[in-house]
C-alpha cells in the first residue's frame, strides 16, 4: 500500500485459471513455508520487489469450480524496488478500484480496504 492508500493489483496471465482477471498479487504457500515468507518469495518472483515489512490484514476462503482456496492477505507499506511485470501480467496501482473483471475472491476485500483507508485518515 502506498502512502496515499493506493494498492497494487495484478492481472492474471494467460494460461492460468481466470486469465485476465485482476487480483492482489501473491501466490501459493509451499510445504513447510510460513505465510509471510511465501509473500516475500512470491513478490520477488512475480514483481521483482523485496518486502521489508508486512502486517497480517485479513483472510478469505472461497470455493471456485476448480479449487477451494484459503487466502491470507497482508498489507506492506515498506518495500525495495518498483513492481515489474516479471510474468507478463498487467499491473495497476488503484485507489478506488476500477479495473475489471475482478477475481471473485478479491471482491469482498474492497469494502475492508475502504475501511482501512478511512481509519488511516482519521
Amino acid at each position: 500500500m502506498q502512502a496515499n492508500g493506493d494498492v497494487l493489483l495484478a492481472q492474471r496471465p494467460e494460461g492460468k485459471p481466470y486469465a485476465g482477471y485482476w487480483e492482489f498479487p501473491g501466490g501459493k504457500v509451499e510445504v513447510g513455508e510460513e505465510i509471510l515468507d511465501a509473500l516475500k518469495r512470491e513478490f520477488v518472483e512475480e514483481l521483482g520487489v523485496k518486502i521489508i515489512s508486512a502486517e497480517a490484514w485479513c483472510g478469505v476462503e472461497y470455493v471456485y469450480p476448480h479449487a477451494h482456496v484459503r487466502l491470507h492477505f497482508y498489507i506492506s507499506r515498506l518495500w525495495q524496488g518498483e513492481p515489474q511485470s516479471l510474468e507478463g501480467q498487467g499491473l495497476a496501482w488503484q485507489g478506488t478500484v476500477n479495473v475489471e473483471p475482478l477475481l471473485p475472491a478479491t471482491i469482498p476485500l474492497l469494502a475492508c480496504l475502504d475501511e482501512l483507508r478511512m481509519a488511516q485518515q482519521v
